[in-house]
């Protein structure tokens, strides 16, 4: 395929097709060190992609510089940033994913809209406030807060931009006489003594980025970066403009001297006090005017046929690239440690007849690894090895090492062989199930995608063939071009005998389903429904969609009937952003980016309970009837009451050493013999006992 232009000079103009596996659409902006792209992961979630400068790349400094930036993201928590999906600084052109964030930057949105209003002015502060919170607690200064960094979503402000950042334990210094960072955002002690540069640095630029908000300028302005820098160290800042309810607390942001300035809890004390009510309304109301919440038909109606059009929006600033990884449950204080595991499994009690362990299968390889329960084994795959488990005590069954650096998804059986897809959808391999011996490969073309139902393996091209491979020779058996709306996403569910292909109108006002009896390519049905979906599971003879809005939100759940063509919508109260659902009966979970995690009942048409646990980036979750059980991205598994969403256990978090790698999917815990099984970046395959998450 050739590549895409956009407007531009030089080889920069020209973009490339992939980072990793996922596929760039458009350029979103550009910077001094990279260009960030609008990117789409397999499953079709939205990302925000820097690639690097080809100049950079070559520059070893620059390449520990980049790694640093993904080390400090990862080490940030809470729901204030962008989290980190993906990353890989050691491509030839070094790149990271983050996920992408609706909204414009703070710098857009004045110069579009003038200046904020004292509430708005609020809102913002608390939000930054409780950002740098969570950026200092972990150790992280910013060093490069400004309004083009500062993301304004419906759910409050994202810190976005770690590229200068540094950990307090960083060994990449500051330059003798180089200046890192934006003037007119600067503090003092970052003209005057760069090398000691602290958390109150991220305050002083906190109170900068206000003046601007309420006035349109900085509190120092000059047309010189010199005469900037002799005001930001000598003169008073010019705070005109500024409400009074919040002048004396950005007066106090502004101090020259470090320890003159608040900390970031003690602003939010403060504002808490300047505010009677302290709300959490969208920043930008006017995102979401006319529209309300998701559409809301009646319980049972015909399939709709039209509907009003739902335009494509893209609103992100330029640089729109945001990192965070590892969040905590709000209520609950975390303890242990990285808990670096024994090459074998370590067996230990936790009831009357489950027994819990923990393993590292394959030492020394880093990585998460990939797990599926299936005949009553553990089939897992990790970057250099893919290996079999006994689900009883974690005992190595066998382990056959592969040259893949990257793992999308777990090994499955198909075609009573072990078939792996590695390397972003260029190679298929499938393994002998008792001896974990290669018996074929498959190259494929790249941006494949692939999906596995009953015994036969589904191949899905960016020219929109889909084909039907033999899972037990590899040799095709059949190919078809789905009638639709362009490239379809092929999904099927665990009982279901039916694959399902579906697209969306480049208007986004339909999405055609197609059902493929997956042995022979014979279509069974096809349906046109009313907006974006997504299938998310099957129940009985009913398929279970998302609905997503025109700001790519999940707005509704929608049950599907066929044989009588009906949907039944039950709508969500806020939109909510690049959610992993799951279905258990006809209950539905979802866990959405920033850690909103919520039961819809299809059966009763209404949401059950909703909480907040505040993990920035987790796994789909999975139920079993008692609990909900999802899996962080360092490592915990957590589990929460079925009934009321309420926490009941979790396991240590298990990162391990490796904080510049980044695992781009987080698999779901499995459950499967009264045990619960779940992986960790730190390389380790944990079991748990179900019944007992009090116990973990």
């Amino acid at each position: 395929m050739t590549p895409r232009r956009n407007a531009g000079a030089g080889a920069e103009a020209e973009l490339p097709e992939y980072a990793g596996h996922y596929r760039l659409e458009s350029r979103l902006g550009s910077g001094g060190m990279g260009v960030v792209h609008l990117a789409r992961s397999t499953s079709g979630m939205k990302l925000a992609v820097k690639v690097v400068h080809a100049e950079f790349a070559k520059d070893p400094e620059f390449r520990g510089r980049f790694r640093q930036e993904v080390a400090a993201a990862r080490k940030v928590s809470g729901a204030f940033t962008a989290p980190v999906v993906d990353a890989d600084p050691d491509a030839g052109r070094p790149w990271m994913a983050t996920l992408f964030i609706p909204g414009p930057t703070l710098s857009d949105e004045v110069k579009r809209n003038g200046s904020m209003q004292p509430d708005q002015l609020r809102r913002l502060m608390a939000g930054l406030a409780e950002a740098l919170r969570d950026i200092h607690r972990v150790g992280v200064v910013h060093r490069d807060l400004k309004p083009s960094n500062v993301l304004l979503a419906e759910d409050g402000p994202k810190v976005i931009d770690f590229g200068i950042s540094r950990p307090k334990d960083s060994e990449l210094r500051t330059e003798t006489g180089k200046l890192i960072g934006t003037p007119p955002f600067m503090a003092p002690e970052q003209f005057r003594r760069p090398r000691e540069v602290g958390p109150a640095a991220d305050i002083f630029a906190l109170g900068s980025v206000m003046v601007h908000a309420a006035t349109g300028r900085g509190p120092f302005d000059s047309d010189s970066p010199y005469v900037v820098a002799y005001q930001v160290v000598h003169d008073e800042p010019d705070l005109t403009g500024v409400p009074e309810s919040l002048a004396p607390l950005v007066r106090r942001c502004l101090a020259k001297e470090p320890e003159d300035r608040p900390t970031p809890d003690e602003l939010m004390r403060e504002l808490r006090s300047v505010a009677a009510s302290y709300d959490t309304q969208a920043f930008i109301p006017a995102q979401r005017s006319g529209d309300g919440p998701a559409p809301k038909p009646p319980a049972e109606q015909p399939a709709p046929s039209g509907g009003r059009r739902i335009g494509r929006r893209v609103a992100v600033g330029a640089g729109a690239l945001g990192l965070v990884v590892i969040a905590a449950l709000a209520s609950v204080r975390l303890t242990g440690s990285d808990d670096p595991a024994p090459a074998g499994p370590e067996p230990s009690a936790t009831a009357a007849v489950l027994r819990s362990w923990k393993a590292k299968p394959a030492p020394g390889k880093a990585g998460m690894p990939q797990c599926s329960y299936q005949d009553r084994t553990l089939w897992c795959a990790q970057p250099g090895a893919v290996f079999a488990l006994s689900p009883a005590d974690g005992r190595p069954l066998w382990r056959h090492a592969i040259a893949a650096k990257r793992i999308g998804e777990p090994p499955v059986v198909s075609g009573s062989l072990v078939q792996l897809c590695t390397n972003g959808g260029s190679l298929l391999t499938a393994f002998d199930l008792r001896s974990g011996n290669e018996v074929w490969k498959r190259p494929l073309p790249q941006g494949t995608t692939v999906r596995y139902a009953g015994g036969t393996t589904l191949l899905t091209r960016a020219d929109g063939t889909l084909t039907g491979v033999d899972g037990r020779s590899g040799r095709t058996k059949w190919n078809r071009r789905l009638a639709g709306y362009g490239t379809p996403a092929v999904d099927s569910f665990a009982g279901d005998p039916l694959a399902y292909a579906t697209a969306t109108s480049e208007e986004g006002t339909h999405t055609r389903v197609t059902a493929v009896n997956p042995g022979t390519g014979a279509v069974r049905w096809t349906a046109s429904l009313q907006g974006v979906l997504k299938p998310v599971g099957s129940q009985g003879r009913s398929l279970i969609f998302l609905s997503f809005d025109k700001a790519s939100g999940a707005s509704a759940v929608v049950r599907y009937t066929p044989a009588s063509k009906t949907s039944r919508w039950v709508a969500l109260p806020v939109p909510r952003l690049s959610p992993q659902a799951t279905t258990h009966g006809d209950t539905v979970y979802l866990l959405s980016a920033g850690g909103s995690l919520e039961a819809v009942d299809l059966a009763a048409g209404k949401r059950l309970w909703q909480v907040e646990t505040s993990v920035s980036r987790g796994s789909a979750p999975v139920g079993d009837g008692e609990h909900v059980y999802f899996t962080a991205a360092d490592g915990r598994l957590l589990a929460v009451d079925a009934r009321d969403g309420r926490l009941r256990g979790q396991t240590p978090p298990r990162l391990g050493a490796h904080a510049d790698k980044v695992n781009a999917d987080l698999p779901a815990p499995l459950i499967a013999g009264g045990h619960v099984y779940a992986a960790a970046p730190d390389g380790t395959v944990f079991a748990v006992a179900a019944r007992d998450p009090s116990g973990w």
